[in-house]
C-alpha cells in the first residue's frame, strides 16, 4: 500500500499546487486536502476534507483515514478571503498545536514536514551577515508572522522530543516570490511608487513557487542515498538583490522615506487595504535578511532550479511594465555616465590614499 499523505493549507494557491503535484507520485496513494475553506481551485483527485486545524476534527482524520505523512503549510502571514490578522494567528498557534497534539497520538504517522519562514530569525541592525540555522537571533520577534513561525517551531521541536519515531522536517523558506506569488512583500512590490528607508538598501532572498514545490515533494517521502530529509533547512535562491535593484528591475520609482514616515505611510497603506505593510516588513526592507543554504544543498540534497535574481525576474514579468521601465532607466543612467566623462575627460578613479 502507498503513502497516505495529509497536507494543511489546501485552500491557498500554493497548497494547492502542492496537492495536485504530490499525487502524481508512483509511492503516494492517497492524498487527503484539509482546509477550513473551500478551494477555488482544482485538487485534482485528492479527498478535500473541509476542517479547522484549531479543532479536533483532526485527529479523527488522522486515524479515519491511516495517514502517515503529515504536510504542514496552514503557516502563513496572509488571511485567506475575509478572514482578520487574529484568525490566521490562531490558525498558525493554535491551529499547529491542535494538528501535532493529533499525531503525537496517530500510531500511523511517521513523517511531519512543516513549511516556516526565515522570518524566525527577525531583521535587526547588529545581525549577522549571514544565518546558519543554528544561528541565534540577535532579538527574538516581538510580533506578527514572524513570532508566529518563532512559536509553530518551539512546538514542533517539542513534539520532535516527545516522538522520536517520527521524522520531522522544518523547511525556512526565504521570501516565495514567483507568478501567483499572494504575500505581503508581493504585494509591497506591486506599488506603483515603493516607499523605501532612507539611508538603508537591505540585502533580499527569494525563493521561487516552483522550488517551493519541488523540495516540498523532496521532505514528504524518504531520503534519497546519500542524504537526511529530517531537521531544520533554510531554503533560498542563489546570490542576493539588493531593495534598489529590486526597484529598478520593476521599473518602479522608489521614495526614501525617514523611518517615523515610512511607518506612518504604512500604516496609511495598510489601512487602504493595498498591502499589510507591518513592523516586521518594514524592519525586513530596512536591515534586510541573508541566510546560509548549505545544508540544503549537502544534507537536504536539493538544489533550487532558479535564482534570487531568476525568481524576481519571473515575479517581475508577471506584475507588467512600472512607471520607469527598466530598459528606459538603464539608458538614462548611461546617458549621464557619457556626460561625466565629457566633462571630465576621464571616469572618476579612486586615490592611493
Amino acid at each position: 500500500m502507498g503513502k497516505v499523505v495529509l497536507v494543511t493549507g489546501a485552500a491557498r494557491q500554493l497548497g494547492g499546487r502542492f496537492v495536485r503535484r504530490i499525487q502524481r507520485d508512483p509511492e503516494v496513494d492517497r492524498v487527503v486536502a484539509v482546509d477550513a475553506v473551500q478551494p477555488e481551485h482544482h485538487l485534482g483527485g485528492a479527498d478535500f476534507v473541509r476542517a479547522d486545524i484549531r479543532q479536533p476534527t483532526i485527529a479523527r482524520l488522522l486515524a479515519e483515514y491511516s495517514v502517515d505523512t503529515v504536510v504542514h503549510m496552514d503557516v502563513t502571514g496572509t488571511p485567506l478571503g475575509s478572514g482578520s490578522r487574529t484568525s490566521v494567528k490562531e490558525t498558525n498557534v493554535i491551529g499547529t498545536m491542535q494538528l501535532l497534539g493529533a499525531c503525537q497520538k496517530s500510531p500511523s504517522v511517521k513523517r511531519l514536514v512543516v513549511k516556516s519562514s526565515t522570518n524566525v530569525y527577525g531583521s535587526a541592525p547588529r545581525d549577522p551577515a549571514v544565518f546558519t540555522e543554528t544561528t541565534s537571533p540577535k532579538s527574538l520577534p516581538s510580533g506578527g508572522f514572524a513570532k508566529d513561525t518563532v512559536e509553530v517551531e518551539g512546538y514542533v521541536r517539542g513534539f520532535a522530543r516527545r516522538r522520536p519515531d517520527v521524522a520531522v522536517c522544518v523547511l525556512r523558506f526565504a521570501n516565495i516570490l514567483g507568478p501567483s506569488a499572494d504575500s505581503p512583500l508581493a504585494a509591497y512590490f506591486s506599488l506603483p511608487v515603493l516607499p523605501t528607508v532612507f539611508g538603508y538598501d537591505p540585502r533580499l532572498q527569494f525563493v521561487h513557487e516552483d522550488d517551493v514545490i519541488d523540495v516540498l515533494r523532496i521532505a514528504s517521502h524518504e531520503p534519497e542515498r546519500g542524504t537526511l530529509n529530517s531537521g531544520t533547512f533554510n531554503i533560498a535562491g542563489d546570490g542576493v538583490l539588493l531593495l534598489s535593484q529590486c526597484a529598478r528591475r520593476l521599473g518602479r520609482p522608489t521614495v526614501p522615506l525617514l523611518l517615523p514616515a515610512v511607518s506612518w505611510v504604512g500604516t496609511a497603506v495598510r489601512t487602504l487595504g493595498m498591502t499589510d505593510f507591518s513592523p516586521e516588513q518594514l524592519r525586513l526592507l530596512t536591515h534586510g535578511r541573508v541566510v546560509a543554504t548549505n545544508q540544503m544543498r549537502e544534507t537536504l540534497g536539493f538544489r533550487p532550479k532558479y535564482t534570487t535574481a531568476e525568481t524576481f525576474a519571473d515575479f517581475a514579468r508577471s506584475r507588467g511594465p512600472g512607471l520607469l521601465p527598466p530598459e528606459t532607466l538603464a539608458g538614462a543612467v548611461d546617458r549621464i555616465a557619457g556626460l561625466s566623462l565629457l566633462g571630465g575627460g576621464h571616469p572618476p578613479t579612486q586615490s592611493a590614499n
